[in-house]
């Protein structure tokens, strides 16, 4: 009989972030139990009273302990005390280094297109899951740009095929989220949150970017109790209630859309009077106004989110001034302040790029923490400052931010990565010591 801690995970359908906790404990060979909650009150209510009142999914239990969603579960990780709450902990982990030819840090698109062009290329890469296996795709149900598939495919899919394809190719993924990276030296040293240590000739940061927050009152108390960044995840535990939006980009609309399977009304509050979103998230919003399910709230924005753990939120206070923004305009007359009744609240208004494990490299940023790449025409756009360092994905484009163009930027970085390693394996037969970045 094993002596491993029993895992409970509760789960629910079209929950991307319980596959993500699945993964997790699939990536270290931990046996698990699920409940589905889906359409099971009964066990709803139980995950609610042993979670202590929390209606997100997935919710973790090692030996009746809550660990809590995957927010949790990931912070967890990071520090390495998942491993010792599961009996795993291995002490001497910091002194064992392994060294590969090519780090990928990142699983999202990017990341994934990079690891099968290295693989491709016989660079038999090392691909670091991070805190947010898969990358923000897992969060999308229903990918319906993405070439290759005219009826469309869910993130989570298109991920997992991804992955399977970068392994065939020789790619190895592991569990793990890098917390620095040491460019001092050559080859680099990398250091993960867990402890453990690899050293590669050339890496590629592609760890994406995650979701912000607001900062308002009752956001820390809240979140998860009715607050949440993944609609997809928790919005089936809120049926017939109202909810409220926030965001006026492509993820805002998709997540109002995909929740009026579920709310009463769909409230969004977007603090300018213009979407940023394409139009054809646009256009099938304005649908479903038409249809009486969805009502906007332009110039709007929240600054504070009331209730409690026990009972949930029951409203919120909003601003609005005709001018937009209304939070700059706070003392102006024109500038109305209000609470608004809903039972829930998702925020989706843009990313924080996961780049903190590249500071003190040389790597330059901009001031929000994107990689600033070569760009331009030829060979080597996605080489960063520092000779062997490539960037690719939502942690350089905080612009077109797409599924195809994250994927051309991770075939980029491989091709660069692959000449920058030919330069460095016939400057070491010639007895050369200092390598340039791969030209054009």
């Amino acid at each position: 009989m094993s002596d491993q801690p029993r895992v409970e995970i509760y789960t629910k359908a079209e929950c991307p972030y319980c596959e993500k906790a699945k993964d997790l404990f699939d990536g270290k060979g931990v046996e698990y139990e699920t409940y589905n909650v889906t359409d099971d009150d009964e066990l709803f209510e139980e995950m609610v009273e042993r979670a202590g009142g929390r209606k997100t999914a997935p919710e973790v239990f090692i030996d009746d302990e809550l660990i809590g969603g995957w927010d949790d579960t990931s912070a967890l990780e990071e520090t390495g005390e998942l491993d010792e709450k599961l009996g795993i902990a291995n002490d001497d982990s910091a002194d064992t280094v392994e060294h590969r030819k090519l780090l990928i840090a990142g699983t999202g698109i990017a990341g994934l297109t990079a690891a099968i062009y290295a693989g491709r290329a016989n660079n038999e890469p090392l691909v670091i899951e991070g805190d947010e296996p898969g990358g923000q795709l897992t969060l999308t149900t229903d990918v319906a740009n993405y070439p290759g598939f005219p009826e469309g495919i869910g993130g989570p899919e298109l991920v997992n095929d991804m992955k399977e394809q970068a392994r065939r190719f020789g790619a190895d993924l592991i569990n793990g989220i890098v917390d620095s990276v040491d460019a001092s030296s050559r080859p680099f040293r990398v250091e993960l949150t867990n402890g453990d240590v690899y050293t590669a000739d050339a890496i590629i940061a592609a760890s994406g970017a995650s979701a912000r927050t607001l900062g308002v009152p009752g956001e820390d108390e809240l979140m998860g109790y009715g607050l949440s960044t993944c609609a997809t995840c928790d919005g089936a535990f809120f049926r017939d209630e109202d909810m409220l939006v926030v965001g006026g980009g492509d993820a805002a609309m998709e997540e109002a859309t995909f929740l009026t399977k579920f709310a009463d009304t769909v409230y969004i509050a977007h603090r300018r009077e213009e979407f940023r979103a394409e139009d054809y998230w646009v256009d099938r919003v304005h649908e479903k106004v038409e249809d009486g399910e969805i009502e906007i709230m332009k110039n709007t924005e929240l600054i504070e989110i009331h209730g409690s753990q026990a009972d949930g939120i029951d409203r919120v206070t909003l601003v609005h001034n005709e001018q937009g923004h209304p939070t700059d305009r706070l003392e102006d007359p024109e500038t109305e302040e209000f609470d608004f009744d809903v039972g829930a609240v998702f925020f989706a208004i843009g990313h924080t790029p996961n780049t903190a494990y590249l500071e003190g490299t040389g790597v330059e940023m901009d001031d929000e923490g994107y990689l600033r790449t070569r760009g331009g025409d030829g060979g080597g756009q996605t080489e960063t400052d520092v000779p062997g360092i490539f960037g690719a994905g939502d942690v350089v484009d905080y612009h077109y931010q797409q599924a195809v163009t994250a994927a051309g930027m991770g075939s980029k970085a491989a091709l660069d990565a692959d000449e920058y390693l030919d330069d460095l394996e016939r400057a070491d037969s010639s007895g050369e010591t200092e390598v340039a970045a791969a030209d054009d």
